[in-house]
């Protein structure tokens, strides 16, 4: 699995011009599913998510996480996020799995974001044309992949 987190100050998909989900403070987080990912994948990031020390404390510094600041978190499908552009101009999104193992991976994962933050969970619709606006606040946006767990 592959994600792009952004710290932000609000957040909103909208599918058809109707608000789908919408966070204030929190993460937005885009995430990618690919036919080797598994619910050990989904289970390892919404935990490295959850703890991210990447908010201000008291001191002004980045060292607090989601429940520190009572941040919320609202989750995009993007199979995009597995785009090969190796060759020619026009991106390949072989990578990306399935619809029939990354709807319930992806289902999966929200929940398990739920169970790893104590908090509902924002979400677009896996595999609909969504509008995403968002306040990244830092900027702050981190990449992780489960395949390369650094």
């Amino acid at each position: 699995m592959r994600v792009v987190i952004q710290r932000v100050s609000k957040a909103e998909v909208r599918i058809d011009g109707a608000v789908s989900g919408a966070i204030e403070s929190g993460f937005c987080i885009f995430v990618g599913i690919e036919d080797e990912d598994s619910p050990i994948d989904a289970d390892w990031l919404a935990a490295k998510i959850s703890k991210l020390r990447v908010f201000h404390d008291a001191e002004g510094k980045m060292n607090a996480d989601l429940a520190d600041v009572g941040g919320r978190v609202l989750v995009v499908s993007q199979f995009t996020l597995h785009a090969k552009t190796k060759k020619g101009t026009r991106p390949s999104f072989i990578r990306a799995a399935r619809p029939e193992h990354a709807v319930p991976l992806y289902e999966y994962f929200v929940q398990a974001c739920e169970r790893e933050t104590g908090q509902p969970v924002a979400t677009g619709e896996f595999g609909a044309a969504m509008e995403v606006d968002l306040v990244n606040d830092g900027p702050v946006t981190i990449w992780m992949d489960t395949k390369d767990k650094e």
